[in-house]
């Protein structure tokens, strides 16, 4: 297995690429999400290229934007349609023999291959995907909310805390009354827009969620549906750094390349 680095242009800016090398026609494009560089969280998405690599199949890893060693400012994962298209050119021009590329995007990352509708990709690989409308820290899903209560109420120490007057009932109510709120039938507007831009794809599609991620979790309850497979892997965190979740996160993408 051969890891090499180099760059590729996109508007004008400089994009830092990491290509493992296979010489298996299907290949993996890592679309990085947040400010993630592309080694990804823990280096996770870095080491998954690697074992990709050692079965045969290559793998393209970028900054896009004003992350990690590319230049230009960070459009965020709205604006890195551009990005995307530019890297699925440079993974055509630096690996002749691709006939397959399968996209895998992690939190707002896929998010953003939804919305730029594949981008060239041929298959999609969609890991639980960002529905928040505002890019809020403090959000939580009614799911999330309810299940921190529950052992809020069960922790002795806490119900101590309430008695004696040290928490903020006012806050406490309002916590409950979101927690209480079930998920909305239409879902956010921002996982309606996905959805219609998936629906639009030609590509195949497979969601994947981590069981433990509050991410996962309100995707679950703003997703409108569509004929995608949806899977959890149960355990999960969000960066699938547990090692039975790297093994079944590895299957998946395997899978897909394969087109199985």
């Amino acid at each position: 297995m051969s890891r090499r680095h180099f760059s590729f242009a996109c508007k004008g800016e400089v994009l830092a690429g990491t290509l493992d090398e296979g010489a298996h026609p299907a290949g993996l494009l890592v679309v990085s999400g947040g400010n993630e560089t592309r080694a990804g969280a823990f280096s996770g998405m870095a080491e998954l290229a690697a074992r990709l690599a050692a079965a045969g199949h290559p793998v393209l890893r970028f900054d896009r934007r004003g992350t990690g060693d590319s230049t230009g400012g960070n459009a965020g994962f709205r604006g890195s349609g551009p990005d995307i298209a530019a890297a699925v050119a440079a993974f055509r021009a630096e690996v002749p023999g691709l006939r397959r590329i399968v996209g895998l995007g992690n939190c707002d990352a896929a998010s953003a291959l939804m919305l730029a509708g594949g981008e060239g990709c041929d298959a999609l690989v969609l890991a639980n995907p960002w529905t928040f409308d505002a890019e809020a820290a403090e959000q939580h899903s009614g799911a999330e909310l309810r299940r921190r209560y529950a052992e809020k109420l069960r922790n002795p120490r806490e119900l101590a805390r309430l008695l004696a007057g040290k928490v903020s009932f006012a806050k406490l109510a309002g916590g409950l009354r979101r927690a209480l709120l079930p998920g909305s039938a239409g879902g956010s507007a921002l996982a309606r827009e996905m959805a219609g831009a998936l629906a639009r794809y030609q590509g195949e599609a497979r969601i994947l969620l981590a069981e433990r991620d509050r991410t996962a979790q309100a995707f679950r309850e703003n997703w409108p549906g569509g004929a995608w497979p949806v899977e959890i892997c149960a355990g999960a965190s969000h960066a699938f750094a547990e090692a039975e979740a790297r093994e079944w996160l590895f299957g998946r993408v395997v899978e897909a390349l394969r087109g199985a």
